[in-house]
């Protein structure tokens, strides 16, 4: 990347543009997940390009995430940064893929679906690996991925980009937009689906039947007396259990349902059972005949925690000082996303980046322009102070 004069080996311009890049290649969440054609494309079409046009070396593992390696391997120190590719989709946002550059103060805004969330931080975490790539000063080694996921709520796209690196990066960033703050915590998540089921009859005759909404309404009872908020974080205060979907079938009207499926969101503390969570689940759930229950382990993500004065937080804050911006402010994520994968699996991980948080999925979704260039130069502090 051409040094800019005045922000330093960061060129602002060139930021924005692969910003609004990104941004105007839709890759939303759909039922195909990691799979969805347009996340696959948004990747091999639109990032990998970029990545071989500014000249850093980039391969897919077998789901389609993009790695890119940079640095010494075989040291003890070293760092993951991984972005993701995958959008909230474009809901009631006009023009949610134009990237218009809107005007303001500080450079204005970029404006589009995924830019506060994903897209910007991704734009962010290219420009610092770029950046350090060509400061040639990596005493470490550098890992920028691009993960197919973003929205899935599991950790299958992280798990197969550990897999193909071939080992577990000691340090890691989960490149989201956190509204600039590093998470010291994260809860963890699983989705536990019950599905009840009864016999089909006619509504005019629904003692024929055995209602599958009736029985989904004891299991909804039983389920939500379960009391989870028996242990607390300083942070993160209590662990939660949300219903957040009913369905039933037959779909046709005049019937009594023989099927309805529910799902529970039941979140994590850190150090939580995640089998004793469902167990208790499945064990509510169990209201016997006429009706007949199962309880499946949905989606899963692990809940993590840094030390505040551990080696990644420590290195973000000397970062962020090196380049003359000041100490990120922290907090505690209620959200679910890599960092605890990335955790369980002696990396030490945070969620960090540039997009207010209070943006995802809203209907004007955009990110400032001073926070995306603070946002890569953080980033690339971050690099400095760790690996160089």
């Amino acid at each position: 990347m051409k040094e800019s004069s005045t922000s330093g080996p960061i060129d602002k311009a060139a930021l924005i543009a692969w910003t609004q890049r990104f941004v105007r290649y839709p890759s939303p969440q759909t039922e195909l997940f990691e799979q969805e054609p347009q996340v696959q494309k948004f990747i091999s079409e639109c990032v990998l390009p970029l990545v071989q046009e500014i000249g850093l070396p980039a391969r897919r593992d077998p789901m389609g995430n993009l790695i890119v390696e940079i640095g010494p391997q075989g040291t003890d120190r070293s760092l993951i940064l991984m972005a993701y590719a995958m959008t909230h989709p474009a809901s009631r946002m006009a023009s949610p893929y134009g990237g218009e550059l809107v005007s303001g103060p500080d450079g204005g805004w970029v404006r589009g679906r995924g830019i506060s969330e994903q897209k910007g931080s991704l734009a962010a975490a290219l420009a610092a690996t770029k950046a350090a790539a060509d400061l040639q000063q990596l005493k470490g080694r550098l890992v920028l991925t691009v993960s197919t996921a973003g929205e899935t709520g599991r950790h299958d796209a992280a798990k197969s980009i550990i897999q193909s690196l071939g080992f577990v990066p000691r340090c890691g960033v989960i490149v989201i937009g956190t509204t600039g703050r590093v998470a010291l915590a994260n809860k963890g998540r699983v989705d536990v689906i019950v599905t009840v089921r009864g016999k089909a009859a006619h509504s005019s005759t629904p003692w024929a039947g055995v209602n599958a909404i009736e029985g989904a309404r004891r299991v909804l009872d039983r389920v939500m007396a379960i009391d989870v908020s028996g242990t607390r974080h300083p942070g993160l205060e209590t662990a939660t259990l949300t219903p957040t979907s009913v369905r039933s079938w037959p779909e046709a009207t005049h019937t009594v349902q023989d099927e309805v499926k529910l799902v529970f969101d039941r979140r994590l503390l850190p150090g939580d059972d995640p089998q004793a969570a469902y167990q208790a689940i499945a064990r509510a759930a169990d209201i016997g005949k006429p009706w007949s229950v199962t309880t499946e382990f949905g989606p899963f993500m692990y809940p993590t925690e840094i030390p505040p004065d551990g080696d990644l937080m420590r290195a973000i804050v000397a970062g962020c000082r090196r380049r003359q911006l000041g100490e990120p402010k922290t907090f505690y994520s209620h959200g679910s996303l890599d960092a605890g994968y990335l955790g369980v699996n002696g990396c030490e991980a945070t969620m960090w980046g540039p997009g207010d948080m209070s943006q995802w999925h809203s209907d004007d979704e955009r990110i400032a322009v001073r926070d995306l260039v603070d946002g890569a130069y953080r980033y690339l502090g971050l690099i400095e102070e760790y690996l160089t």
